[in-house]
């Protein structure tokens, strides 16, 4: 075959190719390849016809044969191209890639348009295929071309929008590079913006922000971009936002930080995050229950702030409400997640204050969650604090061998260390060793003087150490008015400064405040309530202990503050409202049903009201739990006498009669009146009968 056959034959493949004649052009085409192997067009239209059979690879060697002939012309690209993009090709991404970038080589120095067109696709492909590296880079390229050709500012504006756009899913992988062209991106578009200021610009301006807080070590980039925006934008609140929840992420409240909640509030007094912040700051200067309260309100606006939760569990720590404690800690390890660079700061943070908090409860289950949340700290082996709470946590839990070996290390290992002689301290509490405990708490308070509890656990020592101790101001007074001055919320303190003014002091005055200070600290605290209560009546002043139980009462659940209700219940029995004393001994029985005296008291509410029947069931069921209470059988056997249940009343009388030999004299009077008054009845019941 001549050149001008296989002209011709070439030029015979092309027409039926043209006309859909793919089958009648690969005869043609094999007959050039007799002739001409290495004819390049031939493989081409190889490629071309086979693609069009459906005959993929046939159709890609042939596309193949024809660049290893001509590695820089353009048909063969082309056609490989073509036949990777059809739907039916799989795993063909990365060939395609490296085809399209082929392309644009041989594109760049003729055809401007179809090399932006290869470049869309390309980048299309990477974004697909989650490569954002790639998409950044081959993007600038083409924002490159467009600048050498004199674009436009809108145009260039646009493709810089289209980049932040097609990477705005990359800041979750935080590769650095990728970051970094992405924030250029965002500086480039805000400088080409045409309306500044304006709502478009604003928008952009609040996006890159966010972006900025995605990047920790884009900080000081951060807190400049947050300025110009307020100085851009004085009256929006989104930057200041930003700004803030940095400060208190970032755990700085120099100056600057102040500055910005307060500007803040100023713009805008109901932003969770500026109420946040000024929760903060009360923490900072020791104004805890309002930095729980405006820290509680923020975290109900903004709940994703891990450092928010924390500094709310710290301030729930410093009033003493421990459980609270615990669950913002929880909630600030779920908002953080699987947290890596400054967050697992936070991390560890809330770990170990929920491990803090959870020892202050001081059970075993909570020493036991106690435990696990102080294995999760990162490095924490390392940490001798972490070690010396490890140790309480044991010791909370019984585990007195384990909590004494770690005692022991850290003594040896850190002597200077205060939480370690203070871990010794509480063994040796725990084992009634009180002269140790006591060498032990003033080594503690020799190297860490502002610790409360450490003074209260020297008090205590002192208190229970002996009479001599416990009587000496210099003594157990000494530390308990240390703990208390050190720690205004403890409210142990003041329950046990009431006990050495009621006990020792014999200052029921001065004692009843201490108990009421106390209670009113921890309304958990019975002991104090009670003495309280009771020190008031002593005193004569009811109006003061009424008010103790009726601010208990008002707050208690079903089922729950027994002493208040029984308190108060008595009260009314005392003072002739029976059905006030029913309604009050009824609630304290809900608390424990068990109660035989209460069940007594309760039986005598109802004789006093008349309501007969009832009272006899009471005091029935108080000599069932308690059959050594002869008042409460004597009060049935009067009831069935009352009720015309004679036999039963006759019984019952002598039942009384037959034990009070080995009973102490009961409420009515001398035994011997008691007998009396059983053999009196008696007689007039056989008499009636």
């Amino acid at each position: 075959m001549s050149n001008k056959e296989v002209k011709a034959a070439l030029k015979s493949a092309r027409d039926a190719i043209r006309n859909k004649e793919y089958k009648e052009a690969l005869k043609h085409c094999k007959a050039v390849l007799k002739q001409e192997k290495n004819n390049y067009n031939a493989w081409v239209f190889i490629g071309l016809a086979a693609a069009e059979l459906e005959q993929p690879d046939q159709a890609k060697g042939a596309y193949k044969k024809a660049i290893e002939l001509e590695p820089n012309q353009l048909l063969a690209w082309q056609g490989l191209a073509n036949l990777y993009e059809k739907p039916n090709q799989i795993d063909v991404k990365g060939d395609l890639a490296d085809v399209y970038q082929k392309l644009l080589e041989l594109y760049e120095s003729g055809d401007k348009q179809k090399w932006c067109d290869v470049c869309n696709k390309l980048v299309e492909l990477y974004h697909q295929e989650k490569k954002y590296l790639e998409v950044a880079e081959t993007w600038q390229k083409l924002i490159k071309m467009k600048q050498e050709e004199g674009a436009e500012k809108a145009e260039l504006h646009q493709l810089w929008k289209k980049m932040i756009h097609l990477l705005k899913d990359s800041t979750r992988n935080q590769d650095n590079k990728t970051g970094q062209l992405l924030l250029a991106a965002f500086e480039h578009a805000l400088l080409s913006a045409d309306t500044v200021p304006g709502d478009d610009h604003q928008n952009l301006y609040k996006d890159f922000i966010q972006c900025l807080s995605k990047f920790p070590h884009e900080a000081a980039r951060l807190e400049k971009a947050c300025h110009d925006m307020v100085a851009l934008y004085p009256t929006v609140s989104y930057p200041l936002e930003v700004l803030c929840l940095h400060f208190v992420q970032s755990g700085t409240l120099s100056e600057e930080a102040l500055d910005c909640f307060s500007r803040l509030l100023e713009m805008d007094a109901d932003s969770g995050t500026g109420i946040i912040c000024f929760g903060i700051k009360c923490l900072k200067e020791n104004k805890y229950k309002e930095a729980v309260k405006n820290l509680t309100e923020g975290l109900q606006k903004t709940n994703q702030c891990p450092a928010a939760w924390h500094y709310l569990a710290e301030a729930q720590m410093k009033i003493h409400d421990h459980r609270n404690a615990v669950l913002s800690c929880n909630k600030a390890l779920e908002v953080l997640g699987t947290p890596e660079g400054p967050n697992l700061r936070w991390k560890n943070l809330a770990l170990q204050l929920k491990a803090e908090t959870l020892i202050k409860i001081a059970d075993a289950d909570a020493a036991e969650e106690a435990i696990k949340a102080l294995e999760l700290i990162v490095d924490g082996s390392n940490d001798p604090v972490v070690s010396a709470l490890r140790g309480q946590a044991y010791l909370n839990k019984g585990l007195v061998d384990q909590a004494s070996k770690i005692s022991q290390e850290l003594l040896l290992s850190h002597p200077d260390l205060a939480e370690a002689h203070a871990l010794e301290g509480f063994i040796h509490y725990s084992q009634k060793n009180y002269e140790l405990a006591e060498k032990s708490f003033l080594n503690a308070i020799e190297r860490k003087a502002g610790t409360a509890e450490y003074h209260q656990y020297l008090g205590l020592t002192y208190w229970f150490m002996s009479d001599e101790t416990k009587k000496d101001k210099g003594k157990a007074l000494s530390q308990f008015l240390k703990a208390a001055k050190l720690d205004s919320y403890l409210g142990s303190a003041f329950c046990y400064l009431g006990n050495y003014y009621r006990d020792i002091a014999g200052d029921k005055s001065r004692a009843r405040g201490c108990y009421k200070k106390a209670f009113e600290l921890d309304e958990m605290d019975e002991e104090s309530g009670t003495a309280a209560v009771n020190l008031s009546v002593e005193l004569g002043d009811m109006d003061t202990a009424l008010s103790i139980l009726n601010e208990v009462t008002e707050k208690a659940r079903p089922g729950t503050a027994k002493w208040a209700w029984l308190h108060r219940g008595l009260y009314y029995l005392r003072t002739g409202q029976p059905s006030q004393a029913v309604s009050d001994l009824q609630a304290a029985l809900r608390a424990d049903p068990k109660d035989s005296n209460c069940w007594e008291s309760l039986g005598e509410a109802y004789l006093n009201r008349g309501s007969y029947s009832t009272a006899l069931k009471s005091f029935r069921k108080a000599s069932e739990l308690n059959p050594g209470l002869v008042y409460s059988i004597y009060r049935a056997a009067a009831l069935e006498q009352i009720l015309g249940k004679y036999e039963n009343a006759i019984a019952t009388y002598q039942q009384i009669l037959k034990k009070t030999e080995n009973y102490v004299p009961a409420l009515k009077g001398s035994m011997s009146e008691f007998e009396n008054v059983c053999f009196s009845s008696l007689y007039t019941l056989m008499f009636q009968s």
